[in-house]
């Protein structure tokens, strides 16, 4: 009888193992692809790795290496909830391939998208591309849209034989980093952060025109758009695009941060001081990279008589709902100064409302610089992030100098 159990049990232990064998996912590269509703992919990789007993994965665009950490299984299903965003894969494991969907958590309501991923993956568009027919490295200027939808933005590209990354620089930020590759005469870029998800394709006509575009953004949204070379495009200038409202030199609020206290621009904490008001939401790849720099800025320049305030404009006027979500900012970035959730949503419109001295909100983020004295000195629209390059240390020089010339000048009179 006892030999009878041990055998019982050495056969349970196996089929343990085994099933556990079957929910771990396959390391190294794969391939994730969204499927949008005209049936066109969103690719992208991810790199799998063991670490300390759990497995998590790095999303990959050009530079970028975007790492999650909250990997679970159960059974034959995987969970993958993003570290920012609010949203999460939904998945199972069959015969070491992934299928379900990606859920956005979008305030109020749900939305999803077919995915699916294959292991020893590494190709992203085109598992064999052929030699390029032009080299499309540098400064395009390019129209996506049409009609009212229609925006001027500036692509900018690096080739590398078939590979090409860059980005798309536009009035109220960039479309962070995007890869692909170029194969024949035809163009492949791609981008997906967990918040996010944007893929073009496009016919590189000549070695200065880019025609019949497709620029896909999440589940349903389709836009054409098209390029032509130009090394001198430029965009408006950041800072001209919104300005406070005649007659106004100062802005005001109050509202509750995430501990439900209320803080005001009046509070002792911001007297004499230069102070950073941050327009951003959970929910804004740009506005993350800007919080990424912002709390190095802070720790550079609070001792020296900075302050920052985080703003934030959510999904859902709901404060708890609110609050989980900017919990993820401030857990990811380790935020160490105060983000107040304003109650109002990310409706542009609304944005303007709850700030009547502005003129208006042109996009997320929006950065407002004041004085000593508490005079807006600066507004500046949108963030060139780091997947712009030599546009992102621009930025930051030209900030922090503006910062330095704040700190310079004199303490106001009480």
């Amino acid at each position: 009888m006892k030999y009878k159990i041990s055998i019982t049990t050495l056969f349970l232990t196996l089929l343990l193992q085994a099933s556990f064998a079957q929910t771990k996912l396959k390391t190294g590269l794969w391939r994730g692809a969204l499927k949008t509703t005209s049936r066109t992919d969103i690719p992208f990789n991810f790199d799998v790795k063991d670490t300390a007993g759990k497995q998590q994965l790095a999303i990959i665009n050009g530079a970028e290496r975007f790492k999650v950490t909250d990997v679970t299984t159960k059974g034959d299903s995987v969970f993958i909830h993003m570290p920012l965003f609010n949203s999460e894969f939904r998945l199972k494991l069959d015969a070491g391939s992934l299928k379900g969907q990606w859920v956005r958590h979008l305030g109020e309501r749900d939305a999803t998208i077919e995915f699916a991923a294959e292991p020893n993956t590494a190709w992203r568009f085109v598992k064999t591309p052929v030699k390029p027919t032009y080299n499309i490295e540098g400064r395009w200027l390019a129209v996506m849209g049409e009609g009212e939808d229609r925006d001027t933005t500036i692509g900018e590209f690096k080739q590398n034989g078939t590979k090409l990354t860059g980005t798309f620089l536009t009035t109220t930020g960039d479309y962070r980093f995007l890869e692909g590759s170029v194969s024949g005469d035809k163009l492949y870029l791609s981008c997906f952060d967990g918040g996010h998800a944007y893929a073009f394709t496009a016919t590189v006509k000549d070695a200065g025109t880019i025609t019949d575009g497709k620029f896909y953004a999440g589940a349903t949204s389709v836009q054409p758009w098209s390029a032509i070379k130009n090394e001198n495009a430029k965009l408006p200038d950041a800072y001209s695009l919104t300005a406070l409202k005649p007659g106004y030199k100062k802005i005001d609020f109050t509202f509750k941060d995430m501990n439900g206290k209320e803080v005001s621009l009046q509070d002792p904490r911001y007297k004499n001081k230069v102070v950073i008001v941050q327009i951003l939401g959970s929910w804004c790849p740009n506005c993350m990279d800007e919080t990424a720099y912002m709390v190095n800025y802070y720790k550079k320049f609070q001792p020296k008589g900075v302050e920052v305030i985080g703003l934030a404009y959510e999904r859902t006027r709901d404060f708890e709902k609110s609050k989980k979500a900017l919990q993820q900012i401030k857990d990811r970035f380790d935020v160490p100064y105060p983000l107040l959730i304003t109650g109002y949503t990310s409706n542009r419109a609304e944005t303007a409302e709850s700030l009547p001295m502005l003129a208006k909100v042109v996009g997320f983020p929006t950065t407002i610089i004041i004085d000593k004295s508490g005079d807006v000195r600066k507004i500046h629209t949108g963030f060139n992030g780091p997947g712009t390059g030599e546009h992102y240390t621009e930025f930051i020089s030209e900030f922090e100098k503006l910062t330095n010339d704040l700190l310079a000048e004199g303490t106001p009179a009480p």
